[in-house]
């Protein structure tokens, strides 16, 4: 069973494709449904846009009466008496305030009131009598609250509460008119059960009553809500009241539509929510600018135009007595000093906005991105991907951050940006895990090739060792008045030169070199066959004209050739006796006579015709040279003659002539011209067989 092929790169491409298109569909559907809104990347996002550029605070409204340290020193330690707090509220009204807001809870009597510490000291009954016909501490705050612009607080309790809540007039107008649709936006404001609330003598006396508690999400305060459900009544925060109080507004007034909240109107001035009634305070850092001491306040030391017309707020700020509160820009404040960006807010219209198209802005953006991620990554080199997928999400990020301080719109570019890192990280691993399968299979597809190959290399050496071993061997001819020497290194594995030498009878040698067009396996079967063919023929007919003979080895080769491969053949019959030497030349490169006598060369040109298998029938005429004691006849293959070195210039006869002049016996000629040839050709491949045989007649006497 062999093992599957590796798939196309394009189908590989493909899937990783499609598979990162239904992550990104999915993606994108999470954000389209603002599925984020429930984890903390999105919030921690919009954090890091208020940390990068917090709100402006130049200038602000509101003025905030601490009571700090230096008061707690100066005045002595908290809670103060009531009539302290009284002493305050009157010296700040007389600077003409717009709104007072005492952010202070005080739901029980003054425990320093005269009559309340001396209910439980032994003093005479006549001047407690006087004592208590004294108005008391929680009286005379009353008074105070009464005749200034106070707003008081209301803090969300999770029971019910025990003196009535007061709250100011709320009206609710649906922009289509519809009932039910405002009670349905009624009812997905915040709701506290109950309420927290000073006495009922100083939520009497003040102007405007507000909320204090807050969303607190996972530690930081980043929604306020502008008014909320508390057990059935709606409830104003407390900047709304503030603002309220300030304007000299009756009522509230709250805009629904399609069941949730659009906003609610104070005056001639509304501020646009989210559907529950929240908006997002674009947060400052915190300003010591807007803060004085209570102390200061007090001895008249605080410049007039910070309390004239202005919201002044009054909460305790000292160390472990004040609550405080993270916010955005990172920063740990009193709840009062929250109050006050709260109002700021109000006032410069500068609450942040999560537009309702925004998830949707999110995923269009996702699967843009998205798409262009799984185009490229696929086929991208890693780091050009990795750096479109960076690019991507920084081009998120600016977008984002454009929106935000252009408009204070918010855009969550985290979750998008997270999500296409995710996706690429996906697709890199889903490419990789492709492309590792798929280096599998080609390693499998290239062991088998090798395993093929090595069987292929072993068949070929085989048939290397099988066609070497057909040739004859010199010392097959046992006749010492003859020498003979051949040697055959085919370009390929098995090659298509062929020689052959062998006794006719007592007295005659037969030898041939011969050259198969073409190379590799099929020459040298064709080569075999030849060879087989021409000693079948010289052997039947040993003693008939050695021309004949080739003729007749002409129709036998030709006889089955369905290649229209031929044969180029030197053929020769010495006379061992008399050195006659009959020979026949089949398109065969023309053999050299070395006489012994040095008196040069010859080239045997006579009895020429074309290789066999090209012309059918063709009269080969044989010729006749005498050869002297000593001479050598060397026959070469055009493999010789053709060598190429490493600048592909020829080795030609030239250089043969030459070598040939200094050679006295055949052995000498094989060996001389095989270790020249390769000394040209050292550096360059072999092109073609390269075969060379030497035949020396001793002379009849050995």
């Amino acid at each position: 069973m062999t093992d599957p092929a590796p798939e196309a790169p394009a189908l590989r491409t493909v899937r990783v494709r499609l598979l990162g298109a239904a992550i990104l569909v999915a993606f994108a559907f999470a954000l389209a449904v603002d599925l984020p809104r429930t984890l903390p990347l999105q919030d921690d996002f919009f954090d890091a846009l208020q940390r990068v550029r917090p709100r402006a605070d130049d200038t602000t409204p509101v003025t905030i009466v601490q009571i700090d340290e230096k008061s707690l020193a100066e005045l002595g330690r908290w809670p103060w008496p009531r009539t302290s707090l009284a002493q305050l509220v009157h010296t700040i009204n007389a600077y003409g305030p717009s709104a007072i807001g005492v952010d202070i809870v005080m739901p029980e009597p003054d425990p320093l009131s005269p009559e309340r510490v001396l209910a439980h000291v032994d003093v005479d009954l006549a001047l407690l009598q006087q004592i208590s016909a004294l108005p008391s501490n929680d009286a005379e705050l009353a008074t105070a609250f009464r005749v200034a612009p106070v707003v008081v607080v209301l803090a969300g309790a999770p029971g019910k509460s025990a003196e009535p809540m007061q709250a100011p007039p709320v009206f609710v107008r649906d922009t289509n008119g519809q009932a039910d649709a405002a009670e349905r936006a009624i009812a997905s404001l915040i709701k506290f059960p109950g309420a927290l609330s000073s006495l009922a003598t100083l939520n009497a006396a003040a102007s405007g009553w507000g909320l204090i508690s807050v969303e607190d999400s996972h530690g930081i305060v980043r929604r306020v809500p502008l008014i909320a459900n508390v057990n059935g009544t709606i409830a104003p925060a407390f900047g709304v009241e503030m603002w309220r109080v300030a304007s000299h507004a009756h009522d509230l007034r709250v805009t629904t539509a399609n069941g949730a909240i659009l906003g609610v109107r104070v005056g001639d001035r509304a501020f646009a929510t989210d559907g529950n009634g929240v908006v997002r305070p674009y947060f400052s850092r915190r300003n010591a600018d807007r803060s004085v001491s209570a102390v200061d306040v007090l001895k008249g030391s605080v410049a007039p135009e910070l309390l004239h017309r202005s919201f002044v707020l009054i909460g305790v700020t000292a160390l472990a007595l004040g609550d405080n509160v993270w916010t955005p820009v990172g920063e740990r404040m009193p709840g009062v000093e929250l109050h006050a960006q709260m109002i700021e807010n109000m006032n410069g219209q500068a609450f942040l906005t999560r537009p309702d198209y925004g998830p949707a802005v999110e995923a269009g953006m996702l699967l843009v991105f998205g798409a262009l991620l799984i185009a490229t990554t696929p086929r991208w080199p890693m780091r050009y991907a990795a750096g479109i997928a960076a690019l991507c999400a920084t081009v998120l990020v600016a977008l984002a951050y454009a929106a935000f301080r252009a408009d204070r719109m918010l855009f969550d570019a985290a979750t998008p940006a997270f999500a296409l890192l995710l996706l690429f990280g996906t697709l890199l691993a889903m490419t990789l895990a492709d492309a590792t399968r798929y280096r599998k299979a080609l390693q499998q597809v290239v062991q088998r090739q090798r395993e093929e190959s090595a069987r292929v290399a072993g068949e070929m050496q085989a048939a290397q060792r099988i066609q070497l071993d057909t040739l004859p061997r010199p010392e097959s001819v046992h006749d010492a008045r003859v020498e003979l020497a051949a040697s055959m290194e085919p370009a390929l594995e098995v090659g298509g030169d062929l020689y052959d030498f062998y006794m006719l009878d007592e007295s005659r040698l037969f030898f041939m070199l011969g050259d198969v067009s073409g190379k590799g396996l099929p020459a040298s079967i064709f080569m075999a066959v030849s060879k087989a063919l021409c000693k079948s023929t010289m052997l039947r007919a040993h003693d008939a004209d050695l021309g004949a003979l080739l003729v007749q080895t002409n129709v036998e080769v030709s006889r089955d050739n369905p290649a229209a491969l031929f044969v180029t053949v030197f053929a020769g019959v010495l006379d061992l006796r008399t050195g006659a030497l009959d020979y026949c030349n089949a398109g065969h490169e023309n053999p050299w006579l070395i006489r012994a006598d040095r008196s040069g060369t010859v080239r045997l040109t006579a009895g020429d015709g074309p290789p066999l298998c090209v012309v059918d029938e063709f009269p080969y005429r044989a010729a006749r040279v005498e050869l002297a004691p000593g001479d050598v006849v060397c026959v070469v293959s055009d493999g010789v003659t053709e060598a190429n070195d490493h600048a592909h210039a020829l080795y030609g006869t030239a250089r043969i002539e030459r070598l040939l002049a200094a050679a006295d016996s055949a052995r000498g000629v094989v060996d001389a011209l095989r270790e020249d040839v390769k000394a040209f050709a050292v550096g360059a491949t072999q092109s073609d067989d390269i075969t060379v045989l030497g035949v020396r007649w001793r002379g009849s006497a050995g």
